[in-house]
């Protein structure tokens, strides 16, 4: 699309590995004349607006030359579904092999002859054909002069295994009945008949762990963009010369007449030329009451025709329509969020060259001080051993995948690390209304009138669909048991129904429909009609035999959980505020039920955005609640996006956190057990890294032993998982 003179263009990036890489790549072609980039390293998607007289075989090429790929989106997922793959094969094949391997190392008792060489032919594979995702991206980050997390992975990786080859092949590590035991000592000397095959094999498949479940979420960024445009019809009937045929979507144009039967999906946005039924359009607005139309009212693609059969003139198919212009703005949405910058990456830019320096200038130093070659380059690896971060790569994807796993227990879905981050900064929470505090369908509110007024609406409503009609009669029969049948039913479009039963003329309806028969509500009926729309509820006159009888009040009710969810929502620190498309009776009644000062309503999807965009520019940091499709834009655009698990795909994969219960008080444990799991996350990270501070010294002054630098490693790694363990005992409040 056309940005005033320049143009726009999303580009999908490859063989990023951490956010430091999309912020080269950011810079790279932020240098280009005329060019502004932002690069998303959660969606590895590009947006650049560039001028006429660049290409976008010029950006390309920008994009190459640092080190990357670039290319237009796809449509689908296979591609990242096949490197997902590929990641989980690459695991799967370490793993079986690493763990012979570190076993034999650690386990002097079952270090049978020539054990060491077995060793080797069992790491072989893993620290070549199962690291080539950390050796790649090391590779073509040292032809551009950077260092990542990468980078000190593949250095320690293959100094490990350099230093193992030498000292099978020309020390005396190679030699038959070879031990490998512990000697917890801490002395200078030459590592020529040591081997760390067990750390090269073990740090590798460690992080190909972390790497594959970080991928398998990361998959998921596009599937928002699916569900938006899957919830469109597939077929439509086309009416042409009065003939119906069942044609693709794809061949519908703007012009044609097309039919819709009760509970089919409108095929399109259009205008309806025939027929009268009630649309739930709730998908889209949110709007938890069926709207009447008829000739010349207009219908969106996507909602479902809840009542009688509509003939509808398309006015607008493909990408104008709403249900498009909603997926570009989750799209937009999506684009527009902040990178992730994972702490050990933005670290790493500091810590990766300190330590390949450290490295150096331990080698430089030992020889210069005559202690020999063996020992300058064993006091060399161990740093390069001692600082590769075993432990990192499991700080994340273990405390991640206890959090999760705990939270799918109590029916919260995380999707990934980097929404965890703004759990703990959001101090507003704004929750949709429909089907996230209230129940999302009609239901009896209030009755004025006896059991007969009740018994018989439900009886003429019994042959209606209309969702109104559905919640009087699920009512009546819970309340009253069989109902009477009915005569000579007839549906009287946008004004009610009339009917039969046990010899009267049953009205059931708006005041309109009563004034066709000559019927007058009354003062009292009407006060009763009017009070009840003023809360946002739909009153339902029933009159028979030439008198008005009583009104049936029907409404969206709200779930029991959700007064108690807002004020456990508020002893966190934020400030509820509820947000719909429905009308502001409706919305205030609600707000003052369940507690809530701050309601904004009437809002279309589009304004949704607007809303959490405008209380982001305020300076809050705002959680969004939300369960339908009308939700998915807003739930991109906010910090952090909880979709719940009642409501369409497109808000569940728009979402951050998905609550599979539809109760608003997974909502208040699922931020709890985020700021856990990103509190866990960081602590973690924390002793990672103190660990490396700590034992670098050492190392690079000769005075750490191999082995010890081994149990150093294995007990900061059981350090991090036990610490994620800790996250099962969360308990949560719903």
């Amino acid at each position: 699309m056309s940005v005033g003179t320049s143009q726009r263009v999303e580009l999908a990036i490859g063989g990023m590995t951490c956010a430091s890489c999309a912020a080269r790549v950011e810079r790279k072609l932020n240098k280009v004349d005329g060019v502004s980039a932002t690069v998303n390293y959660a969606t590895e998607k590009a947006q650049v607006d560039f001028p006429a007289a660049v290409s976008v075989e010029d950006l390309v090429g920008v994009v190459e030359s640092a080190g990357y790929t670039a290319q237009p989106p796809k449509p689908d997922a296979d591609e990242d579904t096949d490197q997902t793959g590929s990641l989980r094969t690459r695991l799967l094949v370490s793993a079986v092999l690493a763990v012979p391997v570190i076993v034999l190392a650690m386990v002097p008792a079952w270090q049978f002859t020539y054990w060491q060489w077995v060793s080797l032919v069992l790491a072989a594979p893993v620290v070549t054909w199962g690291a080539w995702p950390f050796h790649r991206p090391a590779w073509t980050n040292l032809r551009h002069g950077a260092a990542t997390m990468d980078t000190l992975i593949s250095l320690g990786v293959a100094a490990a295994t350099l230093w193992s080859l030498y000292a099978l092949l020309f020390g005396t590590a190679g030699v038959p009945g070879m031990r490998h035991g512990f000697a917890l000592t801490m002395e200078r000397g030459s590592g020529a008949g040591n081997l760390y095959l067990e750390v090269a094999a073990g740090v590798t498949t460690f992080l190909l762990a972390g790497r594959y479940f970080e991928a398998r979420s990361k998959r998921r960024s596009g599937a928002a963009l699916r569900a938006l445009l899957e919830l469109g019809a597939k077929d439509v009937a086309l009416l042409k010369d009065g003939v119906e045929s069942r044609v693709p979507i794809g061949q519908l144009k703007t012009g044609d007449d097309f039919v819709v039967r009760p509970g089919e999906k409108i095929a399109t946005d259009g205008v309806v030329t025939d027929g009268g039924s009630a649309v739930d359009l709730s998908m889209l607005t949110g709007e938890s009451v069926p709207v009447e139309v008829s000739a010349g009212d207009t219908v969106v693609g996507g909602t479902v025709n809840a009542g009688g059969r509509l003939v509808v003139r398309a006015t607008r198919v493909g990408a104008d329509t709403q249900l498009a212009q909603m997926a570009r703005l989750v799209e937009d949405a999506q684009n527009g969020k902040a990178r992730v910058q994972r702490l050990a990456d933005r670290v790493s830019a500091v810590f990766v060259p300190v330590v390949i320096a450290l490295a150096v200038g331990t080698l430089g130093f030992w020889l210069g001080a005559s202690s020999g070659a063996d020992a300058a380059f064993t006091a060399a690896v161990a740093v390069l051993i001692i600082a590769c971060p075993c432990a990192l790569g499991l700080a994340t994807p273990t405390a991640l995948l206890v959090g999760t796993g705990r939270g799918a227990q109590l029916g919260i879905l995380i999707k990934g690390p980097e929404v965890l981050e703004s759990t703990r900064q959001v101090d507003t929470v704004v929750l949709d209304k429909t089907g996230t505090v209230t129940a999302g369908k009609m239901s009896l509110t209030d009755l004025h009138g006896d059991s007969e007024v009740l018994r018989l609406a439900a009886a003429v409503e019994h042959a209606s669909e209309h969702p109104i009609a559905r919640a009087i009669v699920t009512a009546a029969e819970e309340q009253l048991g069989e109902l009477p049948p009915v005569e000579g039913f007839r549906n009287a479009e946008g004004l009610g129904v009339v009917g039969e039963v046990e010899g009267k003329t049953v009205l059931a309806g708006r005041p309109a429909l009563l004034d066709q028969h000559g019927i007058t509500v009354g003062d009292t009926f009407s006060q009763v009609k009017a009070a009840a729309e003023n809360r946002g509820a739909t009153a339902v006159v029933v009159a028979w035999d030439g008198e008005t009888r009583g009104v049936v009040v029907v409404a969206d009710t709200v779930k029991p959980t959700s007064a108690k969810a807002v004020a456990e929502l508020k002893a966190l620190g934020l400030r509820p505020v509820l947000l719909t498309g429905d009308n502001a009776g409706s919305a205030n009644a609600v707000a003052a039920e369940v507690g809530i000062d701050e309601v904004v309503a009437e809002v279309l999807p589009a304004g949704k955005v607007d809303v959490v965009k405008r209380l982001q520019e305020q300076g809050r940091v705002v959680a969004m609640v939300g369960d339908g499709v009308n939700d998915a834009a807003a739930l991109a655009q906010a910090d952090l996006g909880l979709s719940m698990g009642t409501g369409t795909d497109a808000a569940i994969e728009a979402g951050d956190l998905t609550l599979v219960r539809g109760d608003l008080r997974a909502a208040v444990d699922a931020i709890r057990l985020s700021r856990r799991t990103l509190g866990t996350i960081k602590g973690n990270l924390f002793w990672a890294f103190a660990y490396n501070v700590a034992a670098l010294p050492l190392a690079a002054l000769g005075l750490l032993n191999p082995m010890i630098a081994g149990a150093a490693m294995a007990f900061s790694s059981v350090f991090v998982v036990t610490n994620s363990l800790r996250l099962r005992r969360f308990r949560g409040v719903a």
